[in-house]
C-alpha cells in the first residue's frame, strides 16, 4: 500500500539515520501536510474567500469559474443557476436552543441536525476563513458570524461551529479529530468534532458521505470509535493512512487559548494493529488525565453561558480557510507538518 504523499516515513528513509535529521524531515512535512489540507478537497484545489462578507466580485466571479471547472456539466450549470429568475427561497435554519432538562445526547442530535441543514459546500470556494492558531475567542466569534450567515459549511468550519453550540454541555468534553485517507491515487482529509459523555464516545460534523459525520456517543472506548470511522472509509473503498487527535477544548468562550489540534499522530503505516489501538487508548488516557489534573477545559461562568446562546442570521454571503495546528504527536512523538498542489482532476469519490 502506497504511503501518504510524501509522508513523513518516506522523507525519514531519504535522510541519514540521524534522529535529529529524521526529526526535522519529520516536523517539514507535517507542515506542508497542514498546509496542504488548506488548499485540498479531496484532492482537488479549492478557494477560500479571505474578503469577508458580503462576498466581493472577484471572489464571487472566481467561485462561479471554479463551479465551471469541477462541475460535470461544466459552464452550463453555472449559467443556468445564475440566469434563473425564478429560484426558490432557501430556509434559514433554527440555532437549536434547549431546556436545562433536556439530555445531552439530544441536544448532540439536534446540534448535528442543525449542522445537517447548512447543507455541505460543494462550490468549491470556501466561505469561511478559520485560522486554527486563532485563540478560541476568535474561532467563537467567526462561529457566531456562520449562525447569521447560515450558508453551506465544510468540515472544518463544523467543527468550529460543533465547538460553539455545544459550550453550555459543560459535562461534555470535546477534542478534534483528523483523518487522511487514501484512494486511487490521491489521499484526503478530513475532520471532526470528537465527543465524550458519561464516558461514552461519539462525533459532529458534516461530509458528502452520511457515515463519516454524526456518531451517537455509544461507543466505549476511543478506539471504538476511530475503528467505526476506518471500516465507514472502507465502505467508501478510501484506505484509513493516519489519524490526528487533539486534547480537549474549553467550555469557556472567552478563552484566549488555541486549540490543540494534533496531540498525537497516528501513522497507520507504521502501527500495528494492536499499537494503534494502544496509542488510541493511551490519548484517551491521556485526555482525562489532563482534565483530572484541573487543567482539561474550564466551565463558563454563569454570566458568560448566555454568549454561547444562538444568535440569529440573515442572508448574505460567504468566508473561510483553514489555517496550521499544533502540538504533539503519539504513537511517534513528534509535530510535523506537509504540503503538495493537487491537480484538479474533476470529480472523483470524495468524502
Amino acid at each position: 500500500m502506497p504511503l501518504p504523499g510524501g509522508g513523513g516515513a518516506a522523507a525519514a528513509a531519504r535522510l541519514p539515520a540521524s534522529g535529529e535529521a529524521a526529526a526535522a524531515a519529520a516536523r517539514e512535512e507535517e507542515k506542508e501536510e497542514e498546509e496542504e489540507e488548506d488548499l485540498r478537497d479531496g484532492g482537488v484545489p479549492f478557494f477560500v474567500n479571505r474578503g469577508g462578507l458580503p462576498v466581493d466580485e472577484p471572489t464571487w466571479e472566481r467561485m462561479w469559474r471554479h463551479v465551471a471547472r469541477i462541475h460535470p456539466d461544466g459552464e452550463r450549470v453555472a449559467e443556468r443557476i445564475r440566469g434563473a429568475a425564478d429560484l426558490p427561497k432557501i430556509p434559514i435554519p433554527s440555532v437549536p436552543a434547549f431546556q436545562p432538562s433536556t439530555p445531552i445526547p439530544e441536544r448532540l442530535e439536534a446540534v448535528q441536525r442543525y449542522i445537517r441543514e447548512l447543507q455541505y459546500n460543494h462550490t468549491g470556494t470556501q466561505f469561511f476563513e478559520i485560522k486554527k492558531s486563532r485563540p478560541l475567542t476568535g474561532l467563537m466569534d467567526l462561529a457566531k458570524e456562520m449562525t447569521k450567515e447560515a450558508l453551506p459549511i465544510k468540515c472544518l468550519e463544523a467543527v468550529i461551529l460543533g465547538i460553539y453550540l455545544t459550550n453550555n454541555m459543560t459535562t461534555l468534553d470535546r477534542f478534534p479529530i483528523s483523518f487522511k485517507t487514501h484512494f486511487s491515487g490521491n489521499y484526503f482529509r478530513h475532520i471532526v468534532l470528537g465527543v465524550n459523555f458519561g464516558g461514552r464516545y461519539g462525533a459532529l460534523g458534516i461530509s458528502r458521505r452520511e457515515e463519516l459525520m454524526y456518531k451517537a456517543p455509544v461507543f466505549r472506548t476511543l478506539s471504538e470509535l476511530i475503528f467505526d470511522f476506518e471500516e465507514a472509509y472502507r465502505r467508501c473503498w478510501h484506505t484509513l493512512k493516519k489519524v490526528k487527535l487533539g486534547h480537549c477544548v474549553s467550555h469557556d468562550p472567552h478563552s484566549v487559548e488555541q486549540i490543540e489540534w494534533k496531540h498525537s499522530i497516528l501513522d497507520l503505516d507504521k502501527l500495528s494493529r494492536e499499537d494503534f489501538r494502544k496509542e488510541l487508548e493511551r490519548h484517551a488516557r491521556d485526555m482525562r488525565l489532563k482534565i483530572g489534573k484541573g487543567t482539561g477545559p474550564p466551565s463558563p461562568t454563569k454570566d458568560r453561558k448566555k454568549d454561547v446562546s444562538s444568535p440569529q442570521r440573515g442572508q448574505a454571503s460567504p468566508h473561510r480557510r483553514n489555517s496550521r495546528g499544533d502540538r504533539r504527536p503519539s504513537g511517534e512523538k513528534k509535530p510535523a507538518d506537509s504540503k503538495a498542489m493537487p491537480d484538479l482532476n474533476g470529480y472523483q469519490i470524495r468524502v
